[in-house]
């Protein structure tokens, strides 16, 4: 018997296991995980990245499992309509969050990557009530933006997933191309003109 898959069924599971496996807040515990570890010593990066973790990660995720398990559907919320609460729920941590940072004298990058968490999901937020933008496509673009000021050309290198996921949301149809190109456009170019803005204009 031939065990090879095929072609389809291979590039299928391959998109699938890409976009379970880039999911928002998994570029935020890299980005922040990252950045704090080369600000802080031991013990203030303790603190100030399970503050994050848990405004950026653990709050935000909440929100989305109470949402599958109410409408009985997939992680990544296919459906526009039942994306507004976890939004809203991510938008409320966040901003808790970069209050949190700023008090704490965080890193400076990692409370304005905070911040753009928050700003760029209340965007999104207006965006889904009439349009399905790509939130993969955007939490894979901000942090690699972050690491970017952070690190220079080396945080490029995070940035290198973006084609595949968004590759996997169009191949599976949980996306249209414009819908992935407007995510990460979105993403890199808001994310950019924030750092911008709050590290050498504010």
């Amino acid at each position: 018997m031939n065990s090879t898959l095929p072609a389809h069924d291979s590039k299928k599971k391959l998109a699938e296991f890409i976009s379970h496996s880039t999911h928002a807040p998994l570029f935020a515990i890299i980005a922040f995980t990252l950045i704090n570890y080369y600000y802080l010593n031991f013990q203030d990066f303790i603190i100030i990245t399970s503050i994050c973790m848990f405004f950026s990660v653990i709050v935000p995720s909440l929100g989305v499992f109470l949402c599958k398990h109410k409408h009985d559907i997939p992680l990544d919320i296919p459906q526009k309509e039942h994306r507004s609460i976890p939004l809203i729920v991510a938008i409320i941590s966040y901003l808790i969050g970069v209050a949190l940072l700023f008090l704490l004298n965080a890193p400076e990058i990692s409370t304005i990557l905070m911040f753009c968490y928050f700003s760029n999901t209340v965007l999104v937020y207006l965006i889904t009530r009439h349009w399905k933008i790509s939130i993969h496509a955007i939490g894979g673009a901000g942090p690699t933006i972050a690491l970017i000021f952070a690190f220079g050309y080396k945080g490029v290198l995070l940035g290198l997933l973006i084609p595949f996921i968004m590759w996997s949301r169009v191949y599976l149809k949980r996306h249209t191309l414009g819908q992935v190109i407007a995510g990460a456009g979105l993403g890199l170019i808001f994310t950019t003109a924030q750092m911008y803005f709050f590290l050498y204009y504010l």
